[in-house]
């Protein structure tokens, strides 16, 4: 049989009108759902562009393919496959509009062979309406679910807001930034923590890494954010504050036994902020120390004098708390972190090293800094972190910027 001619009236499918069909929200909120934040807004963009117009193409060149090619071959994988495409990115109306186009190439194409009335021809109309039905079906499971991953997100999302609200950019005096990064896709709170509160003695704050994952860990954190924001405001030391949260996690670990889990092996470090003067004070429980990064790009990592163990393990040790000191001079940023960033690991099992990657370097506020980490950790980690990552940075202004002390709010806040 001879080449068919190509059908006056078979291009219409291809029209824009299939692709008009597709609302932009639909693809944004399947997309954002399940999109990996380590992906630029390019790549998403681009991703979703050719998503959304595959189905129409695979419409078009089935067209010409069966209008060009002799009748032994046929497009009708085209046809089918489209609508199942379109199914997981498309509305409701969409898919049937793209069921209903590719049905009507089909017809068109027969009614210009003449043979729609064979077997064939039917065969192929019928399983082209087959398939759009069964991705009408693929569309609304799709749909559904994407409403209740969007519903578990606002869930999510407001327990970080409840469990772990950011701070505001300036406050007491100080600028301040925090980023959370969660290693599992989609997730919002893990086993890390931190926290930012003003007191009569101090700015205070926490940083910490919870043993273990899951709700048990979630657990935990929101204890210790409770009483670091009760003990805070009442005790006059930091290894007050310390013994205040051992007793907690303690108290927790002993109601929960038995019934549910609970991490209550914590490492952490507190810290406070001399309101008048220039020192920083330090607790560390097992966590890695902060870095202190200068006006000049100086760099220099803030160790514990002494090892101690994690919080809720206070019990196993005789040593009393230590609690060091340091300078924090105007223009300087401290960077607290969990073991997220220092653990981060290459393909080759290389940790990033911060210490190595941010001397030298000077940025021109706290968030910056923070941008410029989780950019390269996910650029070390080709995306694939291993462990959640929570990162406080906290500046002291230099004098004549506009941020002295006690601009920005007093009060209490946390982080």
């Amino acid at each position: 049989m001879g080449s068919r001619g190509e059908p006056g009236g078979a291009h219409r499918p291809a029209r824009p009108e299939a692709a008009g069909a597709v609302p932009e929200e639909a693809a944004l909120s399947l997309h954002g759902a399940n999109a990996d934040p380590s992906l630029r807004p390019q790549r998403r963009s681009l991703s979703r562009t050719f998503f959304l117009v595959l189905p129409v193409l695979l419409i078009v060149f089935g067209i010409y393919y069966d209008a060009a090619t002799p009748a032994l071959y046929t497009a009708l994988p085209m046809f089918t496959a489209a609508p199942l495409l379109a199914a997981p990115v498309y509305t409701t109306r969409g898919v049937a509009l793209t069921g209903a186009f590719a049905t009507l190439a089909v017809f068109l194409l027969r009614v210009q062979d003449a043979d729609l009335d064979e077997v064939e021809g039917t065969t192929e109309a019928i399983t082209v309406v087959t398939v759009s039905f069964l991705a009408l079906l693929m569309n609304g499971v799709v749909r559904r679910s994407g409403d209740q991953l969007a519903s578990a997100r606002e869930i999510a999302e407001a327990a970080q807001r409840a469990v772990l609200p950011e701070p505001p950019d300036r406050f007491a005096g100080l600028q301040i930034a925090v980023r959370y990064e969660a290693a599992q896709a989609g997730a919002f709170i893990g086993g890390d923590l931190y926290t930012v509160q003003d007191t009569p003695y101090g700015i205070r704050m926490i940083v910490g890494d919870v043993r273990g994952k899951g709700m048990g860990a979630v657990s935990t954190v929101a204890v210790l954010i409770g009483t670091f924001r009760e003990a805070a405001e009442q005790e006059v030391t930091l290894e007050a504050v310390a013994r205040r949260l051992d007793h907690a996690l303690a108290r927790e670990a002993g109601l929960r036994r038995g019934t549910e889990d609970f991490e209550a092996f914590t490492t952490a470090v507190l810290a406070e902020v001399v309101h008048e003067g220039r020192t920083v004070r330090l607790l560390n429980r097992g966590h890695p120390g902060p870095l202190l990064l200068d006006a000049e790009g100086g760099l220099r990592v803030l160790s514990a004098s002494r090892a101690a163990l994690p919080l809720g393990l206070a019990e196993l040790s005789t040593e009393p708390d230590r609690t060091d000191e340091a300078e924090f001079p105007l223009g300087a940023t401290l960077l607290f972190h969990t073991d997220g960033l220092s653990e981060a690991r290459d393909a080759e099992g290389v940790f990033y090293d911060p210490v190595a990657r941010l001397r030298g370097r000077v940025f021109p506020a706290p968030s910056a800094l923070l941008t410029l980490l989780v950019e390269e950790v996910r650029a070390h980690t080709g995306g694939g972190a291993r462990d959640d990552m929570a990162l406080l940075a906290v500046r002291r202004p230099a004098a004549g910027n506009g941020t002295a002390n006690g601009q920005g709010g007093t009060g209490t806040s946390e982080g």
